[in-house]
């Protein structure tokens, strides 16, 4: 059980795989779903304040790079001009829609995209992890559904 538990948490630490992958690997090898849950999004979890710390020091140190400075460049430029225009439309429903983000089990939707957007964004730090954490919970528990077939059974029950 303790290495099904570590697999857990290395799979929901990895970029694009996340915790979706990890909750597939749970309910494949019979783990419960509360020990799964509590492992992957301590798994997903991990990288966020780093990611969101790191992000944007990281387009700063790369925007005098010789290779890297266009992509960076255009990344914080983007990123501000995104964070200005969202920021006035939204306010705090930008949380909302972080949190909305990072729940839609996609890959490319999960808590490192959405750290890193919320980076860029310069969003509140606490706000931002809430809602990532969030939509980690939601996307974990509607991939463990999925896998153990309750999405194709309310579909069949219902249709």
């Amino acid at each position: 059980m303790t290495k099904k538990l570590l697999w857990i948490f290395f799979i929901s630490m990895l970029p694009i795989v996340e915790i979706r992958g990890a909750m597939v690997y749970a309910s494949a090898n019979n783990v419960p779903l509360l020990w799964g849950m509590l492992i992957g999004i301590l798994g997903n979890m991990l990288p966020v304040p780093f990611i969101f710390y790191l992000a944007r020091k990281f387009l700063t140190w790369g925007k005098d790079q010789r290779y890297i400075s266009k992509i960076c460049v255009f990344f914080l430029e983007r990123g501000a001009a995104a964070g200005r225009k969202l920021t006035e439309k939204a306010g705090y429903g930008l949380y909302v829609a972080l949190f909305v983000f990072v729940a839609i089990p996609l890959p490319g939707t999960g808590a490192w995209t959405g750290t890193f957007a919320a980076s860029l964004l310069d969003m509140d730090f606490k706000k931002s992890v809430i809602a990532v954490m969030g939509g980690v919970v939601v996307a974990g528990l509607l991939i463990y559904a999925a896998s153990i077939g309750l999405i194709s059974a309310w579909f069949a029950i219902t249709t």
